[in-house]
């Protein structure tokens, strides 16, 4: 019995020709589609037009009193009679109906007005006179820009939003314009925004080889998305959402009853990561410790946790005796034995990394295993250091910023912009993933991020909302996840359950962590409570 032979196995080029025949035929689809439209528009046209007469028809009928209806049957049938005995009555009558039809038939939309009306004529001239200062020289014998211009030789594509202000614009400049130098940069952009309309978010984007600027006012990113799950890889923690423009991915998500593809703002850490450190800076509510909160849910799915709270709100309550959760330290003493046991698990894994690859063993299980240290604002614990004389915090984080990546430990630290000065060194040096929060201006974000950013400050900035760049990479806008403290009164009850369902169940006998003193108990407020009740 002949054998049948066994299905091939595409290759790498097979298959890029089967998706190029399937594009190809795609196109052939969609041209045969467009073509057949063209041909068969007068058909459609007229189908249309005898479907909206019956319907007109059916309409008098209805309308059309009882008494009267047959009077009305009546006239009819006498029309339809003369027009059978005149001559040539039929073809009439059915020339006749095929013309109204058409008539009736027809596209009834009205047209787009091409280009700009008058109101935004005016905006446009008025945007083109205020540039000429900037743009003019005086050697210049033929200057683009000139008092009283015309606007149209250096502005394109213009668009405009419902309010009739510039939602789009593609800007004409002299090649001798210093568009390489920052300070130059920066009074156009400012000039644009001014002009264009204030308490909006633009990107600008500057070609230095076409002398061409591109202005295009942003959308707000969603500010309620709600903590959940995200569909991530182990070592891959979603710092927020970005434009759809700046990144190549989009992840599902839940946002209300509906099921959205939002781009996100992944950072990547372990072995193989560039960025294994992240410092994150904000002014006060910012939302710094919602970031925390976040990456401290995503970090418990596959690794432990010890978190060090300088501020000592209590923030970090509910996740105190959770699976995964090494220990929330907001004492300085608690801090700082937390702190030092960290240094001495990161040499302890070094050393075990080192002798596994010496014998030819892969690395032991328990190295394996992530650890993320979590520090909330830190610089709070240096005047109680120095005042009680005790080691400064932020010295034991040496070994773990400088040796994390080989033994798989990620250090966050979360600060504000007025202790900025008192981060050590280390702290600055190894934290190349960073992140700004908040209503910061650009000297703020340029001196945490090391570039200015490539969009404007937006005139109200919700908590979470903000830049983040890993590494020397783009700078991309950022939206936190909405991750508040389940155990405040002011969060919601949607929220409060979302982080909650989020949260690692409690350990049944909790060891304690490295850090554990003798600690006063919890208090335990109405939100609080609540929060403990729905967990049960």
């Amino acid at each position: 019995m002949a054998r049948r032979p066994l299905p091939r196995i595409l290759s790498k080029d097979s298959a890029q020709i089967a998706r190029t025949q399937i594009a190809r035929s795609r196109e052939l689809a969609r041209t045969a589609a467009d073509s057949a439209t063209d041909v068969l528009h007068p058909l459609i046209t007229v189908t249309r037009g005898l479907r909206r007469l019956g319907s007109a028809g059916r309409r008098k009928w209805a309308d059309t009193p009882k008494d009267k209806r047959g009077p009305l049957l009546f006239l009819v049938a006498s029309l339809f009679l003369v027009v059978a005995l005149v001559p040539y009555g039929p073809l009439l009558a059915v020339i006749t109906v095929m013309a109204a039809a058409a008539w009736q038939g027809r596209d009834r939309t009205p047209a787009e007005p091409e280009g700009p009306d008058e109101t935004q004529k005016e905006r446009l001239q008025s945007l083109y006179e205020a540039l000429v200062p900037y743009f003019t020289g005086a050697e210049d014998p033929a200057p683009l820009y000139a008092h009283g211009g015309d606007w149209e030789k250096v502005f394109s594509a213009p668009e405009f939003d419902d309010a009739g202000r510039v939602g789009h614009l593609v800007i004409r400049y002299p090649a001798y314009f210093p568009d390489g130098e920052a300070p130059a940069r920066a009074r156009i952009e400012q000039l644009l925004t001014a002009k264009a309309g204030r308490g909006r978010e633009y990107h600008f984007s500057w070609d230095e080889a076409g002398n061409q600027l591109a202005v295009t006012a942003l959308a707000p990113l969603p500010a309620d998305i709600p903590a959940q799950h995200f569909v991530t890889a182990p070592g891959e923690t979603v710092l927020g959402f970005t434009d759809p423009s700046e990144v190549q991915r989009t992840l599902p998500l839940s946002y209300g009853e509906e099921e959205i593809d939002v781009p996100p703002v992944v950072w990547r850490t372990g072995i193989r990561s560039t960025e294994p450190h992240l410092l994150a800076m904000g002014h006060p509510g910012s939302g710094t410790s919602t970031l925390l909160r976040s990456i401290a849910l995503q970090a418990l799915q596959y690794g432990d946790v010890l978190i060090v709270d300088g501020g000592g709100t209590g923030e970090y309550a509910c996740l105190t005796g959770r699976n995964g959760v090494l220990g929330v330290e907001c004492a300085l003493p608690g801090a700082l034995a937390s702190l030092e046991w960290a240094a001495q698990e990161t040499e302890r894994r070094l050393i075990a990394i080192n002798l596994a690859r010496q014998a030819g063993d892969p690395p032991p299980e328990d190295t394996r295993r992530p650890l993320w240290l979590l520090l909330d604002r830190p610089t709070v614990f240096t005047h109680l250091a120095t005042t009680e004389g005790r080691k400064e915090p932020q010295t034991l984080l040496q070994v773990p910023l400088r040796h994390g990546r080989a033994a798989n430990v990620t250090v966050v630290v979360a600060e504000q912009f007025d202790g900025a000065e008192a981060l050590s060194d280390g702290v600055r040096q190894h934290t190349r993933a960073r992140v700004v929060l908040g209503a910061a201006t650009s000297r703020q974000v340029e001196a945490v991020l090391g570039v200015p950013p490539h969009t404007t400050t937006p005139a109200h900035v919700p908590p979470g909302r903000g830049y983040a760049r890993l590494g020397s990479g783009p700078v991309h806008r950022l939206q936190v996840p909405r991750t508040p403290d389940p155990y405040d009164d002011a969060t919601s009850d949607a929220d409060r359950q979302a982080v909650l369902e989020l949260l690692p169940a409690r350990a049944t006998a909790a060891e304690p962590g490295p850090g554990d003193l003798a600690k006063p108990a919890l208090e335990k407020t109405p939100a609080i409570a609540e929060a403990m009740a729905a967990e049960s």
